[in-house]
């Protein structure tokens, strides 16, 4: 793979240079954030060569490019852009920036979830075995090593709001340790447990109160077990109270004064207040959930499933997290169920377009594409093939739907989140034979929706390689012969509209006023010089001739804008080949001239420099012939 040509793609189809604001790669993708995406030529980028898929998400333009070979790219792209590197944070941070209020509550809600995710896979998928063995081996769970094992698999959700609390605290960037005292008071041993609320109510025994606000009103001193929003939401306000105060508190006492201030103002405020207004409203919507999902023939798990993989490409679909947190803390995820019927579809309809298309670049992509997605990860699915051509996308939806009436009619449940596809065997043991109906179920709708429906376009098709063709005519280089380097006006030295150049202080040459943007290199030679603003060349032939190509006059004022180096020092090239672009606007915007000065530098190693074209020019037509001088 070249990677340098690859990168000089991509950047040709990104609107320009003015047009990006940071560019940052991870394992696999080139992550780019730009001003205008309207300006980007998508369809383009798609085709070029090394580029298996491009999405937007969260604000990004990501590039999917593979492991080993995306960091070669990147640095290329550097090179070519003239931009700096930034971290994946500083990515999403500008990415972030270009979010409205509502996209970044939800990105906020990915950024505080993902981040406990192993925490909440393990014990889920501890629970999931030890349901299994239990219900294999009779007695089991009488055993000590049962009961300890059974500690281990339900520490997470117990604990729940401690591990909220932390990651919340890092993501508003608070103290993450009295994040953690949130979480703690939040449902502190003083307080009753919420899951005893209910059998405590039964039994007719009464939940103890606390006046608040001077006696104003009583609230229930019950804790927020299996409650996350009311624990983001008071993590939040606390970060708020300790910027503030680290801003307005003096130094010497902030250490003290600091910490008890946000520790007993959030607190007070949380337990008498946000609390059980936001405790209140996650159970609404849990309840509301839970309604839908129910609603009679699997009509609700059906939609729910139409719609996952579009929250998935509005970068939307973090925000299921706390809907299954909140399911998983009284019973079981019926969430996941749903998730994994619409993952699994985005990846059997893919698979369907991998066997089907005859473009060879599309089935490498569609192929480990469609895998992943049986596995659970679907954005490589959903950005890099289904919803490039919609029919898959659609056909995943249908299938998704299917297999969301299965689960509704099996009553399928799990015992983690963040698990689905193949790997969703290991939380749902209790529904090991209908979750293996809901996933072929599934598979064969999504598959043959895709199958019949997905027509290969014309020009989706893969064409027969043609030959490539040079950029320039193909010239043989004849020593002390000079081709012209770009597409213009020739004029002789004198009229070139710079005294330094006119008087031939730098050499012998001539002028051309362009009418095009590219320099290519007028014989076969070595750079010697690139200026680091990108307006010159130097470049030397193996005869011993130093050639200047000077772009425009005065254009170093210029600073690089406009222009795009695409050679360094110490490269060798070929006659034609692409040296330099630039913007003629850019340079008469600012009142100089296009005028490009070609100048023989070591003049004086020959006997005459001679100027054989006048007029119209083309790129590569014989500009100027140095003729060495006689021995005396």
């Amino acid at each position: 793979m070249d990677y340098r040509k690859c990168a000089q793609d991509i950047y040709d189809k990104l609107g320009g240079r003015e047009n990006l604001v940071s560019a940052a790669h991870c394992a696999t993708r080139l992550r780019l954030v730009t001003v205008d995406n309207s300006k980007i030529d998508l369809k383009g980028l798609e085709d070029t060569e090394g580029v298996k898929g491009v999405f937007q998400s969260n604000g990004q333009l990501q590039l999917i490019i593979g492991t080993g070979t995306v960091n070669k790219v990147y640095d290329e792209f550097l090179s070519i852009s003239g931009m700096t590197a930034a971290t994946k944070d500083e990515v999403k941070a500008a990415a972030a920036a270009k979010q409205n209020i509502l996209q970044r509550m939800v990105k906020a809600l990915g950024d505080v979830f993902v981040p406990i995710l192993p925490a909440i896979v393990a014990s889920g998928l501890l629970m999931g075995i030890l349901e299994g063995l239990s219900n294999a081996i009779p007695g089991l769970t009488e055993s000590g090593t049962y009961t300890i094992f059974h500690m281990f698999s339900n520490a997470a959700f117990v604990f729940l709001p401690i591990l909220v609390a932390v990651s919340a605290a890092r993501v508003f960037g608070g103290n993450i340790f009295l994040g953690a005292v949130m979480g703690m008071i939040m449902i502190h041993s003083d307080l009753v447990n919420a899951w005893n609320v209910a059998s405590m109510t039964a039994a007719g025994q009464t939940i103890p109160t606390a006046d608040v606000w001077f006696g104003l009103f009583d609230i229930q001193l019950t804790g927020y077990q299996g409650h996350v929003i009311p624990v983001i939401i008071a993590v939040w306000l606390m970060c708020q109270i300790e910027k503030w105060l680290h801003k307005h508190v003096p130094e010497m006492i902030d250490l003290f004064v600091t910490p008890l201030t946000t520790v007993c103002v959030t607190g007070y405020l949380t337990l008498t207040i946000f609390g059980p207004i936001f405790s209140t409203l996650e159970t609404w919507v849990l309840n509301g959930v839970q309604v839908l999902i129910t609603i009679p023939f699997g009509i609700g798990a059906a939609l729910m499933g139409i719609v996952y993989p579009l929250t998935v490409v509005c970068g939307i679909h973090h925000m299921y997290n706390v809907i299954e947190a909140g399911m998983l803390s009284s019973g079981l995820n019926t969430w996941m169920p749903i998730a994994s019927a619409a993952n699994f579809a985005q990846g059997a309809a893919c698979l369907a377009v991998a066997l089907k298309t005859r473009n060879r670049k599309f089935k490498s992509l569609a192929l480990p594409s469609a895998l992943s997605g049986f596995l659970g990860i679907t954005e490589p699915a959903i950005f890099g093939v289904n919803l490039r051509f919609v029919t898959p996308l659609i056909a995943g939806m249908v299938g998704a739907a299917a297999g969301s009436v299965v689960a509704y009619i099996f009553g399928i449940g799990a015992t983690a989140y963040g698990v689905t596809g193949l790997f969703g065997f290991l939380t749902t043991t209790g529904y090991t034979v209908p979750y293996l109906i809901e996933l072929v179920v599934t598979f064969v709708v999504a598959f043959a929706v895709c199958w019949v429906l997905y027509r290969e376009k014309e020009e989706e098709t893969e064409q027969e390689p043609k030959e490539a063709q040079p950029e320039q005519p193909a010239v043989t280089c004849v020593p002390g012969v000079v081709y012209a380097p770009l597409s213009g006006t020739v004029i002789p030295m004198e009229e070139i509209p710079d005294p330094t150049f006119a008087a031939g202080v730098l050499g012998m040459g001539c002028g051309i006023v362009p009418d095009g943007s590219e320099v290519v290199a007028p014989f076969d030679g070595t750079i010697s010089t690139a200026a680091g603003t990108g307006h010159a060349i130097g470049i030397s032939s193996p005869d011993g001739m130093e050639l200047l190509i000077h772009v425009g006059i005065d254009t170093v004022s210029l600073d690089g804008k406009g222009f795009q180096l695409l050679c360094a020092e110490g490269d060798t090239v070929k006659a034609g080949q692409t040296l330099m672009r630039f913007d003629p606007d850019v340079i008469t915007k600012a009142g100089l001239s296009t005028t490009t000065a070609v100048m023989v530098t070591n003049a004086e190693d020959y006997e005459t420099v001679q100027l054989v074209k006048t007029g119209a020019v083309r790129p590569l037509e014989q500009l100027l012939e140095a003729k060495v001088q006689c021995p005396v």
